[in-house]
């Protein structure tokens, strides 16, 4: 290895030994990149930090960070899901698998709500997985379909790691979330799919519900009560994603204005009174805060990292490897999948993008289709054992009778599935470029 290199190389070592150690992802990677800093700059590096600390805290993309997790928490308290998912388990009532099928659908429809996969998991945590268990439902099957129907908000815009991801790639966040859109869809049906195929080889796995328990599945009662639990939703896409995706807001005014409607729902539905916005508002400032610290700290290494020569190790190493696009590409996913085993999301993308990013223009592959191949790689991340956030999630959640094994064993599927619509994703660009390029091109 080329000598110059070895300080980069010890940097990345000293990471990760801080983060086995121990300490608040944060602070393991201000603290590293303070200390190599230091290392290879002297004292210059105390100015740099300033300088980073206050691009960070000016940047106006970031605004939205705050925004949509306040939107997210908020419909999390509103209660808007509880009408649609029991209107919805009515009309599917006669299939085998409905409550798993309603609850990756609902899924769909919060993820393009919420942004944030914990606000979704506390929310088809409660709804779904005690109605499934208490009907005989398979506990992998119950706890996987729940799991992966929550985690869709990684991927399904307004997703608060694309928020995240576009000012660090260089990338307009409109673009980025109607790249994500027909690839949620995509991770929706296949869900949706496979639970089918499952439940009708299998019924016992997941049986249709009793006939006293349904309903004409076309009443009008029915019908009408899908309807109201359908409009809330639909109306915070309308003003969060309609606005955006149409040039009628930036992604920082949408977030705002989902924000304020989503108290007008909590009001409308009678869920709203003080002491819930006090709850919603603690929440959103210790997210946010947690967010904004792992960015700050993440800016901090990658500019060290930068200085002490890193971009040019990591192109020295794949000019080694020789690989294709296609290669660097399947290695880079893969570094990547390594890697979401055992840090935050949020990290990964403020560590790795800024690295990998000027490598991957430089080979001439399209930022924005590599910027949703990373979003869906990521979400396989959320779902991995052994630290999976989506699994301890649920688990926090102290289902009766359901173990870590059943959780475990429940993703295992919907991971695969997962790794499928990536490959899909790496073989077929349109289903990432077509909508962006229609809309804007």
């Amino acid at each position: 290895m080329d000598p110059e290199y070895l300080l980069v190389l010890a940097m990345f070592i000293a990471l990760m030994v801080a983060i086995f150690s121990g300490f608040p992802l944060p602070f393991a990677l201000m603290g590293t990149g303070l200390i190599f800093g230091l290392i290879g700059w002297g004292p210059g590096v105390f100015p740099q930090i300033v300088i980073r600390s206050l691009s960070i805290m000016t940047n106006d993309v970031l605004v939205a960070v705050p925004l949509f997790t306040f939107m997210g928490y908020m419909l999390e308290r509103s209660g808007v899901a509880d009408g649609l998912f029991a209107s919805m388990q009515q009309i599917f009532a006669s299939l085998r698998g409905s409550l798993a099928l309603v609850t990756i659908l609902v899924g769909t429809l919060l993820a393009a709500t919420t942004g944030i996969a914990g606000a979704s998991m506390a929310v088809l945590g409660i709804l779904a997985l005690n109605p499934m268990l208490t009907r005989g439902y398979d506990k992998p099957l119950a706890t996987g379909s729940v799991i992966a129907g929550a985690t869709l908000g990684q991927l399904i815009p307004p997703s608060l790691l694309m928020v995240v991801y576009a000012p660090a790639a260089g990338l307009s966040v409109v673009r980025m979330f109607s790249g994500g859109i027909f690839p949620g869809l995509l991770l929706s049906g296949l869900f949706v799919l496979y639970i089918g195929i499952r439940c009708y080889l299998r019924p016992e796995l997941g049986p249709a519900l009793p006939l006293e328990e349904r309903q004409k599945i076309l009443s009008l009662k029915v019908l009408k009560a899908l309807l109201l639990g359908l409009a809330p939703p639909l109306l915070l896409i309308l003003s969060v994603l309609g606005t955006i995706l149409f040039g009628l807001a930036t992604p920082t005014e949408a977030a705002a204005t989902g924000g304020f409607f989503t108290v007008l729902i909590c009001i409308a539905l009678r869920k709203f009174n003080w002491q819930i916005l006090k709850d919603v508002v603690y929440r959103t400032i210790s997210t946010s805060s947690m967010i904004m610290m792992i960015i700050l700290g993440a800016s901090i290494f990658t500019g060290v990292f930068w200085a002490l020569g890193g971009n040019q190790a990591v192109e020295a190493l794949f000019a080694l490897l020789d690989l294709t696009p296609t290669g660097t590409i399947i290695a880079v996913m893969v570094i990547l999948f390594l890697l979401g085993k055992i840090l935050d999301t949020i990290a990964i993308i403020m560590i790795t993008v800024p690295i990998i990013n000027p490598l991957i223009i430089e080979l001439g592959i399209d930022p924005l289709w590599f910027g949703m191949l990373v979003m869906v790689n990521l979400q396989i991340a959320y779902l991995t054992p052994p630290f999976a956030y989506g699994i301890f999630y649920l688990k926090a959640l102290n289902p009766p009778g359901v173990t870590l094994g059943h959780i475990y064993r429940g993703v295992i599927p919907f991971i695969l599935l997962q790794i499928v619509a990536l490959i899909l994703c790496i073989i077929f660009p349109e289903i990432v470029l077509w909508l962006p390029e229609f809309l804007y091109d």
